[in-house]
C-alpha cells in the first residue's frame, strides 16, 4: 500500500455537503450580473468620457503569474494569447454570460462576441485568441507594446457563470522589445486606475512557489484597498511547490491575512499547453491533486476553480448589490446634467422664418435674465458673494454715503481763512453781526465738492450694468459669438446713452443746491442757536489772560519817547484795527512818512484773535456744518434715485426695444447666427451622451423585483458590503470570508446556475 492510501485510509475523504440553497437556487447574479454586463456595454461607447464607475472584477498579478490560465479555467476553453513574455498587452474585459444547456431546452453552442466586431459570432476558440493577438498589434504593434486601451469580449456558454473580469497586464521589471523603460509604472498605474474605484473587487493572483508577503499583487491591491475589503487572494500553482511543502497556512490567512480569503487553484503547465490537454482535462487532475493531498483536507470552500467561480459569482452579486441605489442615482444625475447642457446647444435651422424666432427668443430670454439679475430673481443665484442688483444697493448704501460722510465741511479752510472772509465781507466797516456773505461762499465751495463722488457713483452703477450684462445666458450665447458681440455693443452704447442724462441731472442736482441756500430748513440750526454754542465753545476753550504788570514810575524820558512813537505809528494806519489788519511796524522816517498813504501789496489777518472774532468763526463753522449735513442728506437720496431712474430702470423697461429695433433685422439673422463648429461638435457629443445614459436608465429599470428589493436591504453573507464605505444596512451582513450562501431565486437560469459546479471538491 502506497503512503498516499494509508493516508487515505486514515482520513477517508469527507462526503459532499448536504444540498443547500447554492445548489438549488442560482445567486441573484442570474439577473444583476447581466444587466451590469449590459452597463458596461451601453458604457463603453463612451469611452474614457465616461464617468460612471461600475462593479467589475480586476485580475492582477505578475508576469507568469498563472493570471491568463485562471481566465481559461474558469471559462473552460482556451482562447487567450500564450507566450514566454508579457501577453496582456491590452486590458480584457471578460463578460462570461450563461446561456441555457440543452438539458434545458437551449444548446450547448459556446462562443465569443467582441464589441468591437458586433454581430459576429466566433465559435472557434483558437479564432477568439487570434483576434485579441491581432487587435493588440493593430493598436500597439508586435514588440510588446502596452497600452489602456480596453478590449471588450463576451463568452456565451452553459458552463460558466456570470461574472465579468478584467484580465489587465501582468506587472513586469524589465522592458523588452518596443517597451520604454519606466514600463513597470506605467503597467502599475494602468492597475491602479482600475483597482482604486471603490466599485472594483479585485482578484490578486500570487504563484505558490513565491514569497507570498512579497507579492507583486497583493502590495498593488494593498495600495488601493488597505483594509482588504474589496480583495480576493488566488494561489496558482499548488502542485509545483517544494516536495513535502504545502500551501494550507496561505489559503487560511495565516500568513497575509485577507478579509474575503483565498483560493488555490492548480494551473496547465507548458507542456499541458503544448500537449494540447483541455481545461475540463486540467479541472479534473486539479481535483485529483487535491482529494490526494491530505494537508489540504477541511479547505472544500477553499480549493478549485468551480469554487473560485462560485464564490467571485456571489461576491460580485453582493457588490453589486450593494452599489446599485448609488449607481442609479449617479446615472440620474449624469442624465440630467447632460440633458441640459443638451439644451444650452440647442437645435438649428436654415429657414428664415425659424431663424427669427431662435433669435427673438434668445433676446427675450436675455432680457428676462438681465432684469432677474437686477432684481435678484435669478435662478442662478449666488450664495458666496453679492451679485446683480444687490451690488447696485452695496454701491449706493456703503461706497456712496460713506465717500459723502467722510467730506468734512470745514476741512478746506482755516479759522484764518474764515476770519479773512468775515472781514472782506464787511468791506470799509466794522460788522455788528457776523454778515451772511462769507457763509454763503463757504458753503458753496463746500457743496460743489460732493460734484465728484455722485458722479463716480453714477459710473460705478454703469460698470457694474456691463458685468450683469456680461453674465446674462453665457453658456447659451457661447454658440452664437457673432450675436453674443452684436449684443455687448448694443447694451454697452445703451447703457452710455443712459449714463449721459444720469450724469447730468447729477449736475443740476448740485448746482440746485448750490443756488438757493435755504437757511429757512427746519434742519438748519439757525443763527441764535449758533451764537449761543459757540459763545459757550469759546468761553470753555479760551485760556484766561495773564494779569498786566503795574506800569514802573521810574524812567519817564523812555516813557515819553515810547508816547511819541506811539503817535507817530498810529498815523500811519490806514486800516482799520477793528478789522485787524496790520503793516509793517517799526521806526518810521521820514521817507516812510510820505509814503505812508500807499498800502502794502499783501495784507494778512494778524495771527492773535479776539474774544469776538473766535465767536464769530465757531458761528460760521456751526452754520457751514449745519447746513452741509442738511445738502449731504438730500444728494444721498436724490443721486440714487436719478442713477435708478435715468440709468438703471430705463435699461431694463427699452432694452428688449432697443434690441429688436438695432438686430431684429432678416439681413442680419444668417451672420448672428453662425455656429462654431466646436459648438456643432459639442451637441453631436452630448446628443449621444445623453442617448447612452437614457440606455442605460432603462436598462436599470429591467431590474426585476428581486433585484429591486435587495437593494433595501438583504442578507449579504460574503461580508462585502460592510467594507464598501457606502450607506448599505452593513449590520446584517456576516463578517465570514468563507461562507457563501447565495441568494435565493426562482429563476429557471437560477437554477441551471445553482447546479453549475456543484461538483465541487466535497473532501
Amino acid at each position: 500500500m502506497s503512503v498516499e492510501e494509508a493516508t487515505n485510509e486514515t482520513h477517508p475523504p469527507t462526503p459532499p455537503p448536504p444540498s443547500s440553497a447554492a445548489s438549488k437556487a442560482a445567486p441573484l447574479g442570474s439577473s444583476v450580473i447581466p444587466i451590469v454586463n449590459k452597463l458596461q456595454d451601453i458604457f463603453a461607447q463612451l469611452g474614457s468620457q465616461s464617468s460612471i464607475e461600475l462593479p467589475q472584477v480586476a485580475v492582477v498579478g505578475s508576469q507568469s503569474s498563472g493570471k491568463s490560465s485562471v481566465l481559461e479555467a474558469l471559462v473552460g476553453r482556451d482562447f487567450l494569447p500564450r507566450g514566454n513574455d508579457i501577453c496582456t498587452r491590452r486590458p480584457l474585459v471578460l463578460q462570461l454570460l450563461q446561456t441555457k444547456s440543452k438539458a434545458s431546452g437551449g444548446s450547448d453552442d459556446e462562443w465569443g462576441e467582441f464589441l468591437h466586431l458586433p454581430n459576429n459570432r466566433i465559435y472557434d476558440f483558437s479564432e477568439i485568441r487570434r483576434e485579441i493577438e491581432a487587435e493588440t498589434n493593430r493598436l500597439v504593434g508586435e514588440n510588446k507594446g502596452v497600452s489602456d486601451k480596453q478590449i471588450r469580449l463576451k463568452i456565451f456558454s452553459p458552463n460558466v457563470l456570470d461574472i465579468t473580469l478584467v484580465d489587465l497586464p501582468g506587472i513586469t521589471k524589465v522592458p523588452v522589445g518596443d517597451q520604454p523603460t519606466d514600463i513597470e509604472a506605467r503597467i502599475r498605474t494602468m492597475i491602479l486606475s482600475y483597482i482604486k474605484q471603490p466599485s472594483c473587487l479585485i482578484l490578486a493572483v500570487t504563484p505558490a512557489n513565491s514569497d507570498l508577503a512579497n507579492s507583486d499583487a497583493l502590495q498593488i491591491a494593498g495600495n488601493a484597498d488597505p483594509d482588504g475589503h474589496r480583495t480576493i487572494g488566488v494561489i496558482t500553482k499548488l502542485d509545483i511547490m517544494d516536495r513535502g511543502t504545502d500551501a494550507r497556512n496561505l489559503l487560511l490567512g495565516k500568513v497575509v491575512p485577507l478579509r474575503l480569503g483565498y483560493v488555490g487553484v492548480v494551473n496547465r503547465c507548458q507542456e499541458d499547453i503544448l500537449q494540447n490537454r483541455s481545461v475540463k482535462e486540467a479541472l479534473s487532475a486539479e481535483e485529483k491533486f487535491f482529494r490526494s493531498r491530505p494537508a489540504y483536507h477541511g479547505l472544500a470552500d477553499r480549493l478549485g476553480i468551480p469554487q473560485l467561480a462560485k464564490k467571485l459569482n456571489q461576491i460580485l452579486v453582493q457588490h453589486i448589490k450593494v452599489l446599485l441605489p448609488d449607481l442609479k442615482s449617479r446615472i440620474s444625475n449624469a442624465l440630467v446634467a447632460t440633458a441640459k447642457e443638451h439644451q444650452s446647444y440647442g437645435e438649428i435651422t436654415e429657414s428664415t422664418a425659424g431663424q427669427g424666432a431662435i433669435l427673438l427668443n434668445f433676446l427675450s430670454k436675455y432680457c428676462e435674465a438681465y432684469s432677474s439679475l437686477l432684481e435678484g430673481k435669478s435662478e442662478e443665484m449666488s450664495t458666496s458673494e453679492l451679485s446683480g442688483g444687490a451690488r447696485i444697493h452695496y454701491i449706493f448704501q456703503s461706497i456712496f454715503v460713506k465717500s459723502l460722510e467722510e467730506v468734512d465741511p470745514c476741512e478746506d479752510f482755516t479759522d484764518d481763512d474764515i476770519r479773512t472772509a468775515i472781514q472782506n465781507a464787511t468791506g470799509p466797516r466794522s460788522a455788528l453781526f457776523v454778515p451772511d456773505v462769507p457763509f454763503e461762499f463757504l458753503v458753496r465751495r463746500q457743496i460743489s465738492r460732493l460734484l465728484d463722488p455722485s458722479l463716480q457713483c453714477a459710473r460705478f452703477i454703469f460698470d457694474e450694468l456691463v458685468k450683469i450684462s456680461h453674465k446674462c445666458m453665457m453658456n447659451e450665447l457661447q454658440r452664437f459669438p457673432v450675436l453674443r458681440k452684436r449684443m455687448d455693443e448694443v447694451i454697452g452704447d445703451f447703457l452710455r446713452e443712459g449714463l449721459e442724462p444720469s450724469e447730468a441731472m447729477i449736475g443740476d442736482i448740485i448746482d440746485m443746491e448750490m443756488d438757493y441756500i435755504n437757511t429757512s430748513h427746519p434742519n438748519f440750526i439757525g443763527g441764535t442757536k449758533a451764537v449761543e454754542a459757540a459763545m459757550e465753545n469759546v468761553k470753555s476753550s479760551r485760556v484766561p489772560h495773564p494779569v498786566a504788570r503795574p506800569k514802573d514810575p521810574v524812567e519817564p524820558e523812555r516813557t515819553s519817547s515810547s508816547s511819541s512813537a506811539s503817535q507817530v505809528k498810529s498815523r500811519s494806519f490806514l486800516g482799520r484795527q477793528a478789522n485787524g489788519i496790520v503793516p509793517d511796524q517799526g521806526v518810521v522816517s521820514a521817507d516812510a512818512e510820505k509814503a505812508a498813504p500807499a498800502a502794502p501789496s499783501c495784507l494778512e489777518a494778524i495771527q492773535t484773535h479776539s474774544e469776538q472774532e473766535d465767536i464769530e468763526i465757531q458761528i460760521t463753522k456751526l452754520l457751514l456744518k449745519s447746513y452741509y449735513d442738511i445738502v449731504r442728506k438730500n444728494i444721498e437720496d436724490s443721486v440714487p434715485k436719478a442713477i435708478m431712474h435715468f440709468l438703471v430702470n430705463h435699461t431694463k423697461r427699452e432694452l428688449h426695444n432697443v434690441f429688436i429695433k438695432k438686430l431684429y433685422r432678416e439681413n442680419l439673422f444668417e451672420e448672428m447666427l453662425q455656429e462654431p463648429d466646436e459648438i456643432a461638435v459639442k451637441r453631436k457629443r452630448t446628443r449621444e451622451t445623453l442617448h447612452i445614459l437614457q440606455q442605460a436608465y432603462r436598462t436599470l429599470d429591467e431590474l426585476p423585483m428581486e433585484a429591486e428589493s435587495v437593494c433595501s436591504g438583504g442578507t449579504d453573507t460574503t461580508g462585502v458590503s460592510k467594507h464598501l464605505d457606502l450607506p448599505a444596512s452593513s449590520s446584517m451582513y456576516s463578517t465570514s470570508s468563507s461562507s457563501y450562501s447565495a441568494s435565493p431565486s426562482t429563476g429557471r437560469r437560477s437554477r441551471r446556475a445553482g447546479n453549475q459546479h456543484q461538483n465541487g471538491y466535497g473532501f
